[in-house]
């Protein structure tokens, strides 16, 4: 048995996005190299063992959503995209993910997460405040469910 949840994101992204920001995120989504210095997600802690024995955190930057190709347990394909649609009148950005994820990833890829609710567009918030993101769902569950970020903090199943 797998812990393993499907994350599905369609979202807009608001016009202004820095040039190390998109080149940071296309990092994050497999769609490009490593920046030399990261922002959005600073940190990648690990715990090692050391070759006496003893116990070390490290850092391990990886791609948080990068995944591309079959899937293993959801089914379908993985994938992350993000694109500046031609016919946008504004320049905005249009991003979708849809990714398999295990519950101890949830730390990180919440700071991703809750950093691109920050740079939504409107038409993703709600009156309370709330920012919709898209759904999740648990890999033998029919059911999604809504992926929000409220106050700065994702919502996980």
């Amino acid at each position: 048995m797998a812990d393993v949840y499907e994350l599905s994101i369609a979202l807009n992204l608001r016009k202004d996005l820095s040039d190390e920001e998109v080149a940071e995120l296309r990092w994050h989504l497999g769609l490009g190299p490593r920046p030399q210095t990261l922002r959005i997600v600073p940190r990648f802690p690990i715990v090692v063992e050391q070759d006496d024995g003893e116990l070390a955190v490290e850092d391990h930057p990886e791609p948080l959503l990068g995944l591309h190709g079959a899937a293993r347990h959801v089914g379908g394909a993985l994938v992350s995209t993000l694109v500046r649609p031609e016919h946008s009148r504004n320049g905005a950005w249009a991003l979708t993910i849809r990714q398999e994820i295990h519950p101890d990833e949830f730390e990180l890829i919440g700071e991703l997460l809750g950093w691109l609710a920050t740079e939504a567009d409107d038409r993703h918030r709600t009156d309370a405040g709330t920012i919709r993101l898209g759904w999740t769902r648990f890999y033998e569950s029919d059911r999604f469910e809504p992926l929000m970020v409220r106050e700065g903090r994702v919502v996980w199943p």
